[in-house]
């Protein structure tokens, strides 16, 4: 019989990447000259969304991008990787959210962000995309959006009985780290914080991978089916109501940590979707993020089932 394809809906901002090289930082009125300039699609929605594509699942992204020509080059983007771009609305009134980024000769950089459209995600949004909420194997949730739009997408997640994973960075609306999370984020069924996030989530005051497993038994403790907690080149701690295992880290030549998270989330939304257990799906997860680490770049940047599967017979 063929494989099931797995149905993701990823909802998640996204930006443009506007990345300027030059010799040195410029200094208050003093301007300097660029050596080359570049625009790129990025944003924890396209990069997951991408990635998951990549790993043969059809995707839908929840997003939203500004009345300016650059909603054009985002949805064209995520069109070449065949992600269905209908549910990535437009607040005509904005601008796209923009990552502005400048490089200077010996390859340091500075940069500045603008949520711009990201921040009129709405909860009326949510309701719009339901169907195809109600129709996915995996709800895979970026929480750097207004936290109203999240909830909404939790929720609506619960009521079809939509598995959910969930990144649990700050609302747009509630940066303040004092600020507790609201209380739907512990309905997820997998929670990926990384080891600072999760030790603020639980209010740990120290955060190492001695305290991961305790860490994870505390957020598991509030509710979630399962505390996925990333530890970079440690690997990951999976922790449930059963048991907690060390997932550990691929050996890779680094080159660059740009979208690491990003792949790691995509991947592991389109294997748990392929109804894999969570530990093989966190260890082909982790593939993905190694991979993408040996690599410049972003969306272009994102490794293929192929690759992954391909470094996890290596590893075996």
């Amino acid at each position: 019989m063929p494989t099931k394809v797995p149905r993701l809906v990823i909802i998640g901002g996204s930006y443009v990447d506007i990345t300027v090289k030059c010799s040195q930082f410029p200094l208050p009125s003093q301007p300097v000259s660029g050596g080359s300039l570049s625009y790129n699609v990025t944003g924890p929605g396209p990069n997951q969304a991408v990635e998951a594509a990549l790993c043969g699942c059809h995707v839908n992204l929840i997003s939203k991008v500004g009345g300016d020509p650059f909603a054009a080059k985002v949805k064209s983007t995520l069109a070449e990787y065949k992600i269905n771009t209908d549910y990535v609305f437009t607040a005509e009134a904005k601008n796209t959210g923009a990552v502005i980024t400048i490089v200077n000769s010996i390859g340091e950089n500075a940069s500045l962000i603008y949520t711009g459209a990201n921040n009129a995600l709405h909860t009326n949004d949510i309701r719009l995309a339901e169907q195809v909420i109600s129709e996915a194997d995996i709800c895979l949730i970026h929480g750097n959006l207004p936290e109203d739009a999240i909830v909404a997408a939790i929720s609506c997640a619960k009521v079809h009985a939509t598995k959910i994973i969930l990144n649990p960075a700050r609302p747009l609306d509630k940066p303040d780290k004092a600020a507790e999370l609201p209380i739907e984020y512990f309905s997820a069924d997998v929670l990926i914080p990384n080891l600072y996030e999760a030790a603020d989530i639980t209010e740990h005051s120290a955060a190492n991978i001695r305290t991961a497993k305790l860490v994870g038994s505390d957020i598991v403790a509030r509710g979630v089916g399962v505390a996925v907690i990333t530890m970079g080149r440690h690997g990951c701690m999976v922790v449930d109501r059963n048991s907690a295992d060390h997932i550990p880290a691929f050996e890779v030549e680094l080159v660059n940590h740009s979208g690491t998270g990003d792949a790691f989330a995509g991947a592991l939304a389109a294997s748990f979707g392929a109804n894999d257990d969570i530990r093989k799906a966190v260890k082909f997860a982790c593939a993905a993020g190694a991979l993408i680490c040996t690599r410049f770049g972003s969306l272009d940047a994102m490794p293929t089932k192929a690759e992954i599967i391909e470094l996890l017979q290596k590893e075996s």
